[in-house]
């Protein structure tokens, strides 16, 4: 498998990427810039469902190379993950497919400590995967609390990812 540096553009069929380019405003009295509308956060059951701001803490991975076994989807929310602890890489592994991924389309990106991530809703990914330290992602996703917020799918022929 082809791993890439994430950029928004080889990243887009699979959500967008969240760094602080772009037009900005001004905020905070001239303190701060303020970067708008990064992602879009989809919640596709708006009736039943709450948004969780969650916290993921991800000990960094330490055999290579890397084997992914599975991945996973959420067909009705975005998920969005910003790293907080100054990471300097994480690994995003993404794939397209309806009611089971894509192998053909399936991608790995190298990220940086200062690139989030939002998954599309749908989106077939494996959990993420720190390289260097430990580090904590800050999380927003739609749930509802049952088993279709998250659908699992384990591969039948796992796939090694090198890292250089």
């Amino acid at each position: 498998m082809k791993l890439r540096f994430l950029t928004p553009q080889n990243y887009k069929s699979y959500g967008s990427v969240i760094s602080a380019h772009g037009p900005s405003v001004s905020a905070n009295m001239g303190t701060a810039k303020r970067f708008n509308h990064l992602t879009k956060v989809a919640n596709l059951r708006p009736k039943r469902a709450k948004l969780n701001v969650c916290l993921f803490r991800c000990r960094p991975h330490r055999k290579f190379p890397i084997t992914i076994k599975l991945l996973e989807r959420h067909p009705f929310s975005t998920q969005v993950f910003i790293p907080m602890t100054g990471a300097k890489r994480y690994l995003v592994v993404v794939s397209l497919g309806k009611e089971k991924p894509d192998l053909n389309s399936l991608s790995a990106f190298i990220a940086t400590g200062s690139q989030g991530i939002s998954y599309k809703p749908g989106v077939w990914h494996h959990p993420l995967i720190a390289l260097d330290k430990p580090t904590d992602f800050g999380c927003l996703i739609w749930e509802n609390g049952t088993k279709e917020d998250c659908q699992v799918v384990k591969l039948k022929n796992p796939i090694l990812i090198r890292i250089p």
